[in-house]
């Protein structure tokens, strides 16, 4: 038996319920009004095993609805449950029931990640966004080490990004040479994969 000690409203139909000062679930006003919940009412052991199973299932449906959106890291399916209004307990619940579709992977949501951007971004820009979207920093070694990011992926996107910003190597002077030479390693590119594209297309 548990003590409602606040409703917050969130919208206008969804409402955030705390029980003995615990924010517990969101339930929608129609709910509210359906299992008489309002603040100092008392809720029983089987009114709160209900809407637990509610709650629940309705954050399954919203995780696999994310996910068919687009692809997400755990940590951004986690931050966009949390931000939705579900507990703690209806987010793992979620994330344990969409795992093992395989619709949250790291492995592979990195794979396709660098994939993608491999050919406009320096390694070390794609290492600091994948660990910045949650993905444990030893998931992006090992996907970087499969996909064999090397020299020649650093060289395109450097000529990628040379075109780009419209730079000329042909034309270009001693002060637009350095200038592209700090652009391209504040991106993150090391000092003599720069200096051996810029020399190559000299």
């Amino acid at each position: 038996m548990m003590t409602v000690t606040k409703i917050e409203p969130l919208s206008k139909t969804r409402y955030k319920v705390y029980l003995d000062g615990q924010f517990a679930f969101t339930l929608y006003k129609g709910e509210l009004s359906r299992y008489h919940i309002a603040e100092e009412s008392v809720i029983e052991d089987d009114i709160y095993d209900s809407l637990q199973q509610i709650i629940t299932k309705r954050a399954k449906l919203r995780a696999m609805h994310l996910l068919s959106d687009m692809g997400r890291t755990e940590s951004q399916l986690r931050t966009k449950l949390k931000q939705g209004g579900y507990a703690e307990d209806a987010v793992e619940a979620a994330i344990r029931y969409v795992k093992p579709f395989g619709y949250i992977n790291d492995v592979e949501y990195a794979r396709s990640f660098i994939d993608s951007r491999k050919e406009r971004k320096s390694k070390k820009e794609l290492y600091a966004a994948l660990v910045q979207k949650g993905v444990s920093s030893e998931i992006v070694e090992q996907v970087f080490e499969e996909t064999d990011y090397g020299e020649e992926d650093s060289r395109q996107a450097i000529e990628a990004l040379m075109r780009k910003r419209n730079y000329n190597p042909e034309t270009a002077d001693a002060k637009e040479k350095q200038k592209m030479m700090g652009y391209l390693m504040r991106k993150g590119f090391s000092y003599q994969d720069v200096r051996n594209v810029l020399q190559v297309c000299e």
